[in-house]
């Protein structure tokens, strides 16, 4: 869960290597737009995927897990649908149920934290 606004499915990339980590949106607060319909990735840069649903989008890609340092991970990228546009990412493991990601533009130390928070899938509107 992030910000309590969104909610990320993680799991393997299912690559060849195994050891990458991948997200999708797996839940929105707001799932529909004003009209009613599924929210739309309509910020993408190409245009052929904004009228896609958010649900399902893969936002978190090829986090790799930082040799000889249990519980970390960099290189990865992530693509904020808020804005269509794709920033850096490295992962920390605070605990088995708390997250802290860097998202950055280059270099991470221009970046900002983000805290994940492990969330059961619960019945209700929102999850894809």
């Amino acid at each position: 869960m992030i910000e309590g606004e969104v909610a990320l499915a993680i799991a393997p990339c299912g690559d060849a290597d195994g050891d990458a980590l991948c997200g999708r949106i797996a839940w929105l607060r707001t799932p529909r737009d004003d009209a009613g319909r599924p929210r739309r990735d309509t910020m993408n840069p190409d245009p052929g995927l904004r009228d896609r649903p958010l649900c399902g989008v893969a936002v978190l890609d090829g986090l790799l897990p930082v040799p000889d340092e249990p519980g970390r991970w960099a290189a990865g990228s992530f693509y904020d649908p808020r804005d269509g546009r794709g920033y850096g990412l490295a992962a920390t493991r605070v605990s088995a149920d708390v997250l802290v990601a860097r998202v950055y533009l280059g270099m991470p130390f221009l970046g900002v934290n983000q805290t994940l928070l492990r969330v059961e899938r619960a019945s209700g509107e929102g999850w894809c």
